[in-house]
């Protein structure tokens, strides 16, 4: 069949963007329709449109918004590579910022110059996101001076402000309610954090794993990656998402591995020193079981979350002296800002970059009933 997509990079990710409509009416197959789109599951992705990386076997799907205060409902898709599934638990945060300029292209938002602003409701974690994009004679544009780490080049610079997050998957601030938990492993006994704000993440920090925090995607050895999912699996066990047997394949994107470690000199991925002054944290995160190349968005905004926590092993770490929050990831510092209302966190926010790559249509494998309006399309 033959079916509108439009692929778009969204800060350090990349993804296929549907609109709801053309859709397959059937929700129970929608998984097995995004697979078929992105080739899954096969390591390369051969026969279909995914990049053979969980940075770019993603997916988005967006519906113009008929609840007030909301103009655009999205939801995201974790396309397994390896695997027959699609993970609707959480969200992606470098694929929201790519929904602003999807809607404001497909025509879903009135373009309002110079900034259009887009309340995003992400159906993942029920939670509101607002995008700031840029707007000239009417188009999204792209053309700017912002760079992030990880994506080459510069552009135009899209802030997303992700609003009272805390719970987002699992309804709970500390999904097993307690700041700190003690876990025993088959090498040792850790404390761990889990926090879901934005999404829930597993911290641990980089020295109880026999790991400095510094190391770069390349250097993880199967064998600590092995480990690291042991532990990803007991917290995923903890958030009631899955048996710890079972996770890798039932729970593999939530909750996310992450690695935290005190300020420190590293080279990254692009072969620039990073100096130990320059940032707040250094933080390594674990996407579908493999080193992330930089670091999720939603990762960014739990870390800060939980930087301003008490009782956390975050809390042993950081030092918060001001409202940015700086995070040394493999291929640079990304800076996250807090807006604080009495005290308590109201939002926080981060820039992006994102644009359109290719507007055409998928031919899929197998035959879906789709809606009369992705038919005529």
């Amino acid at each position: 069949m033959k079916v509108p997509v439009v692929i778009m990079r969204g800060g350090t990710s990349k993804g296929v963007f549907l609109n709801y409509e053309n859709m397959p009416e059937n929700r129970a197959v929608w998984e097995d329709f995004l697979l078929d789109i992105m080739g899954s599951p096969d390591q390369r992705q051969i026969d279909g449109l995914g990049g053979a990386n969980s940075l770019t076997s993603k997916a988005a799907i967006i519906k113009k918004s008929n609840i007030e205060g909301v103009d655009i409902e999205y939801t995201f898709a974790q396309i397994s590579i390896e695997d027959q599934l699609v993970d609707f638990k959480g969200n992606c945060g470098n694929i929201s910022s790519a929904v602003g300029p999807y809607a404001i292209e497909q025509g879903l938002v009135h373009a309002i110059e110079p900034v259009t602003i887009v309340r995003i409701f992400n159906t993942n974690t029920k939670k509101l996101i607002i995008a700031e994009v840029e707007v000239k004679n009417g188009k999204v544009k792209t053309e700017g001076k912002c760079s992030i780490p990880g994506v080459p080049g510069t552009g135009s610079p899209i802030y997303l402000s992700f609003t009272r997050s805390e719970g987002a998957v699992t309804g709970k601030l500390f999904p097993t309610g307690k700041p700190v938990d003690w876990i025993q492993t088959k090498n040792s006994t850790i404390p761990i954090s889990i926090i879901d704000v934005a999404n829930p993440l597993v911290f641990v920090r980089a020295e109880d794993v026999g790991l400095k925090g510094n190391e770069l995607p390349h250097e993880y050895t199967p064998e600590k990656l092995k480990e690291l999912e042991e532990i990803r699996s007991l917290a995923a066990e903890m958030c009631h998402f899955s048996k710890k047997e079972e996770a890798t394949k039932k729970s593999p994107a939530v909750p996310k591995m992450t690695l935290v470690a005190p300020p420190m000199d590293f080279i990254d991925v692009t072969g620039i020193k990073r100096n130990a002054s320059e940032m707040d944290l250094a933080i390594r995160m674990m996407s579908m079981q493999k080193p992330h190349q930089a670091l999720a968005i939603t990762g960014a905004i739990c870390t800060t979350a939980g930087a301003f926590l008490k009782d956390t092993i975050l809390a042993d770490i950081v030092t918060i002296n001001h409202e940015v929050l700086r995070l040394a990831h493999p291929a640079g510092i990304m800076e996250t800002k807090v807006d604080l209302l009495a005290g308590n966190i109201n939002s926080i926010k981060v820039v992006r970059t994102a644009r359109t790559i290719l507007e055409g249509s998928v031919f899929t494998k197998d035959d879906y009933q789709l809606s009369d309006l992705a038919i005529e399309a």
